[in-house]
């Protein structure tokens, strides 16, 4: 009997084993490590993609036997280590995912060596934990008397030299800025426009804040209410929200993924099952829902509802244009737009959707750039990785400055933290930045002509 080279059929992802005990056993973990290793090995198609790969084989080819078993399972954390769970190995690189027999979910195994780490403790536990307490960190950062002071220290040298010094946070990474008006509590209120269901989309959207456009960029958020008003699609805020649970799954923490679940999904449920499409406009929160939420909790009705209701902004506009109830009167052009997708946004196997409306906007050219831009949220401001991220985003970086129609007019990416360390990257490599960055909601709402 033979075993075929690769697959033909689409990947497929078995539910994540995380309440089974044996899912923590670190023998058994290293055990599957070692067996997954040899077939990254003997194959090495996803060397380019992030430092995961590039660090186990240099510890293949640097060990005494040149092969999986010469390396020193202590040092198989090291690749752990190097994972940031962007999961493109999984979906776009790997030809022995499920169904082939060989069953390789390599992302899945880096996050249950994650959870192992988490449950044991590590060194960096503290930085760690603070890093991915956003909805908390933003309400407190948020608070009109301490933002300023907040958002200043986080540009001062001397500041950031002890942040890198004690707490694990480079020196010359990109943090962002916290709002003294979050979004959710300064959303204007929908019109009264009529629900226009349409074949493939819900005729009303309820929006998931996320943290990030919340309490760092409310503007994002703000920018998708007009879009949607524009387009008459009334709109509802979901009532309550917490953290989508990624950063804490970025760190193995799934206990803290299951709590920030219990508060979410209830509430996003009902309004799933209420008839609305639910909008997250950062990939990786919606991507959380639709799908590392459903693998953690497979028979969870209320999960499975939200996943089917979840939306990215682009996926749904482009619905609805197919629907013929996407509006394509323009006002502006953009000119020449370098657009970055997302790695979270890949892995939800929409297709280009973001890139589909940029194009629809008259005298816009689209230079679209499809690799890991290298932050990959907490993981590239730590003292540790930044270098290492600046270092996989290069090629982003430059791709997105040398845009083949001329000077670029706007860069963007789904992610806005991509979309800030594409930044730093150009001006590292001294590229005129000012004022070009812009999420592609706001491009879309500029060119809607919208104030």
């Amino acid at each position: 009997m033979t075993v075929r080279e690769g697959s033909l059929e689409a990947p497929t992802r078995h539910p994540l084993d995380w309440l089974n005990p044996q899912f923590y056993d670190e023998s058994a973990a290293l055990t599957e490590m070692e067996r997954v290793f040899d077939i990254c090995h003997g194959c090495r198609r996803c060397v380019s993609l992030c430092n995961a790969f590039p660090t186990l084989f240099d510890l293949v080819d640097e060990s005494s036997t040149g092969e999986v078993d010469g390396v020193n399972k202590a040092d198989y954390w090291k690749v752990v280590d190097q994972c940031y769970l962007c999961d493109v190995c999984y979906l776009t690189k790997c030809p022995y995912v499920p169904p082939h027999p060989w069953n390789l979910d390599f992302p899945h195994l880096m996050l249950r060596g994650k959870a192992i780490q988490f449950k044991q403790g590590t060194p960096t536990r503290f930085r760690d934990v603070q890093l991915a307490s956003t909805d908390r960190n933003g309400k407190l950062a948020g608070i009109p008397v301490v933002v300023k002071v907040v958002n200043s220290l986080s540009k001062n040298e001397t500041v950031r030299g002890l942040l890198d010094e004690h707490l694990g946070v480079h020196k010359d990474a990109w943090l962002p800025d916290f709002s003294a008006e979050p979004f959710r509590k300064n959303i204007a209120p929908s019109k009264s426009h009529s629900v226009r269901d349409g074949q493939r989309t819900p005729g009303k959207v309820a929006i998931f804040s996320t943290c990030y456009v919340n309490y760092n960029e409310p503007g994002i958020g703000h920018d998708l209410v007009k879009v949607l008003d524009h387009n008459e699609i009334p709109f509802v805020i979901a009532e309550k929200e917490a953290c989508c649970g990624m950063p804490k799954l970025e760190l193995g923490d799934l206990e803290g993924v299951k709590a920030l679940k219990e508060i979410n999904i209830p509430m996003l449920a009902k309004l799933a099952r209420a008839g609305y499409a639910i909008l997250a406009p950062i990939p990786s929160c919606g991507l959380m829902f639709k799908q590392e939420l459903p693998l953690m909790f497979p028979d969870d009705a209320d999960v499975q509802a939200v996943r089917a209701a979840m939306f990215d902004p682009f996926e749904y506009l482009v619905a609805r244009s197919k629907d013929s109830l996407l509006k394509t009167d323009f006002q502006a052009s953009l000119g020449n737009v370098s657009y970055h997708i997302a790695c979270h946004l890949r892995v939800q196997n929409v297709g280009q959707k973001t890139r589909e409306v940029l194009q629809m906007i008259p005298d816009t050219q689209v230079n679209t750039v499809e690799r890991c831009s290298g932050h990959a949220g907490t993981w590239g401001v730590k003292s540790e990785y930044h270098e290492v991220a600046m270092k996989i985003g290069r090629p982003v970086f430059r791709q997105i400055g040398d845009h083949p129609k001329g000077e670029m007019d706007w860069f963007a990416s789904d992610c806005q933290l991509a979309g800030h360390h594409i930044e730093q990257g150009l001006q590292a490599a001294g590229r005129e930045t000012e004022g070009k960055l812009a999420h592609p909601i706001t491009l879309l709402r500029i060119a809607y002509g919208l104030a």
